[in-house]
């Protein structure tokens, strides 16, 4: 199973979440989703079950703590309106509450960032 692990212990200013993207890169591991919230203090962090130690390492070594590695239930789901409500709406129906969710989905990457036009140059 997927572990999702909680970053906090950062500072909200650019290059945070490049940071931990580069240390995950540089230790071959491969970040399935990531969400978070500079201004809220916390990153989430999807690895495989088999990484989760080293991507805590590697993490922590840019100064950065890591607390919960919990394990990470991860849905294949069609890419369509209602496909998000219908399997949360399934875990409600069981009893299930769900502490928090993201969508990590064929390689799209979603910024929310201060500044939407400096971004867009940079990104090309």
């Amino acid at each position: 199973m997927a572990k999702d692990l909680t970053v906090t212990g950062f500072e909200d200013k650019p290059g945070v979440s490049a940071g931990i993207g580069e240390a995950l890169g540089s230790a071959g591991i491969n970040a399935a989703g990531l969400t978070g919230s500079g201004t809220l203090g916390e990153i989430h962090v999807l690895v495989e079950d088999g990484d989760a130690a080293a991507a805590r390492s590697a993490i922590e070594g840019l100064g950065l703590q890591v607390g919960d590695a919990r394990d990470a239930l991860v849905v294949a789901a069609d890419d369509k309106p209602g496909a998000f409500g219908n399997t949360a709406r399934k875990l409600a129906d069981a009893g299930v509450n769900i502490d928090y969710h993201y969508i990590a989905a064929n390689t799209r990457l979603v910024f929310v960032v201060d500044d939407a036009e400096k971004a867009k140059d940079a990104l090309g």
